[in-house]
């Protein structure tokens, strides 16, 4: 199972339910690793995106306690167990976790592969992303050069589970 994430200096993801920054190069690198594989995130990533809907050309996973919760296009679970079976009709490496940071944090030990976006500034950030760089059994396995939007440097990073 991959996780897939764009985080800053500190591991900021979000504030107040937004993304830090939009890198347009970061948007088509989503999309190019997740159109046509499963996504599974949170009911507030879900209604960050525009009109709140599931994205497209996609199998969207929303978890949410709330039992009443629906959505057009999606599938609705309630709990991690309820999700990690669902996930079990996939093939693993066609599974991405999306967010937000509880999600990151529950699903974080089932994954195998991150891809992470690191950008290089510090965001006033209300919501982050595990530092997966400190902990031995993550290892850095491939980076982009540096890139630039504007004045922001950021670099694509892959990290692998070891002995995944």
């Amino acid at each position: 199972m991959n996780v897939i994430v764009a985080v800053d200096k500190n591991w900021g993801i979000g504030y107040r339910n937004k993304l830090l920054v939009s890198i347009p190069e970061d948007m088509k690198f989503f999309r190019n690793e997740t159109e046509g594989r499963v996504v599974v995130m949170g009911r507030k990533t879900l209604e960050s995106f525009p009109g709140g809907l599931p994205l497209k050309n996609r199998t969207n996973i929303v978890l949410t306690k709330n039992r009443n919760y629906r959505v057009k296009g999606a599938v609705v679970l309630h709990s991690p167990e309820e999700v990690l079976e669902e996930i079990r009709n996939y093939s693993s490496e066609d599974v991405y976790i999306i967010g937000g940071d509880s999600i990151y944090r529950q699903f974080l030990p089932y994954c195998d592969v991150a891809h992470v976006t690191r950008i290089d500034h510090a965001y006033e950030a209300d919501a982050w992303f595990p530092d997966i760089s400190r902990m031995p059994e993550w290892v850095l396995t491939g980076e982009s050069e540096e890139k630039t939007c504007f004045d922001l440097e950021y670099r694509f990073c892959r990290y692998e589970r070891q002995g995944a």
